[in-house]
């Protein structure tokens, strides 16, 4: 008898994560982790991967369906990441997976799909009260860039709601987040939310700040800031971290008052769980609520850091069951 299995993939603009998992299933053993800049063509890539799968299972066949959640638009015939150098064609897949069935979603419709299935062990809330089940989830998500989805309960379960709000504008609330903004409209001409809160927004802070103060730059890497910030050892690099958790905090509260999200605020993404702590204790709480007239609006309504790994992954299995 020929086991049926299915092929779902998380593709990021920094990571590619692949997961065999057996029809009818969510969860898998076998996961495949690759970096995307070590490889310069997607479908080469994805050649090794099932070589790779075929001798990790001993499934030489090919899977029954395949869902890949990619970190950019996905109704289109061409995927081009928006973050990476990779580009396939929906064909180009169904041709080299000879699959019955392919699904290529956004990363965050996975990632809205994965938040379903999540328990307690995998969440940490930070402020507010008891979600309203009946009411419509926020979803915000830092990685290499950022990503924002929703939930809307409906009769028969719910319905997700796919977007590409990480690239609407990026609106400072204070004078030194509008000098930070002004630097960065310098460079890139319009200055995107994900310009500032993702991994690379990050540095993009801290390199902003070290302009304005005119001081050389201490650290090349988004890593290096959060770890001089955690330490204290350095004020530009805790200024920066500081500034990236409040500019989270005032879009997680923009998303929550655009949606209602009563039914809470998830914060995904590979990002925040790296300094969990200093991100709890931060001002991102605070700039969440601090929106005017409707403070008490927003004060009741949880936020939930995401801290379950491959996330996409489950999201992607989950939308083939």
């Amino acid at each position: 008898m020929t086991i049926e299995w299915n092929l779902v993939a998380d593709i990021g603009g920094t990571n590619a994560r692949f997961s065999a998992v057996l029809a009818g299933e969510m969860e898998s053993q076998h996961v495949f982790h690759h970096s995307v800049e070590e490889h310069p063509k997607f479908t080469d890539l994805l050649v090794d991967v099932l070589a790779e799968i075929a001798d990790a299972t001993g499934w030489r066949h090919a899977p029954k369906s395949a869902c890949f959640a990619v970190a950019c638009p996905a109704d289109v015939e061409e995927i081009t990441f928006t973050n990476s150098h990779w580009h396939f064609t929906k064909s180009e897949l169904e041709q080299l997976l000879g699959c019955q069935q392919l699904f290529v979603i956004n990363d965050f419709e996975a990632v809205a799909h994965g938040i379903t299935e999540l328990g307690g062990n995998d969440l940490v809330q930070v402020g507010g009260g008891d979600a309203i089940p009946s009411k419509p989830i926020g979803i915000l998500g830092a990685g290499t860039g950022l990503g924002v989805a929703g939930l809307v309960p409906t009769e028969n379960g719910y319905q997700v709601l796919d977007s590409e709000g990480g690239h609407a504008d990026y609106p400072p609330t204070t004078d030194r987040m509008a000098a930070v903004v002004g630097v960065l409209r310098e460079e890139y001409g319009r200055v995107s939310l994900e310009r500032l809160l993702s991994g690379k927004g990050i540095f993009n802070i801290y390199r902003s700040l070290c302009t304005i103060n005119n001081i050389e730059k201490a650290y090349e890497t988004p890593a290096e800031v959060a770890a001089a910030a955690q330490q204290g050892s350095d004020e530009l690099a805790l200024q920066s971290l500081n500034m990236f958790c409040s500019g989270m905090g005032s879009a997680a509260g923009n998303l929550a008052l655009t949606y209602g999200a009563k039914g809470g605020i998830y914060i995904a993404g590979g990002v925040v769980p790296k300094f969990i702590d200093f991100f709890i204790n931060s001002d991102f709480r605070h700039k969440f609520e601090e929106k005017g007239r409707f403070v008490s609006y927003l004060k009741p309504i949880p936020i939930f850091i995401v801290v379950r790994e491959n996330l996409g992954l489950l999201g992607a299995a989950k939308k083939l069951n």
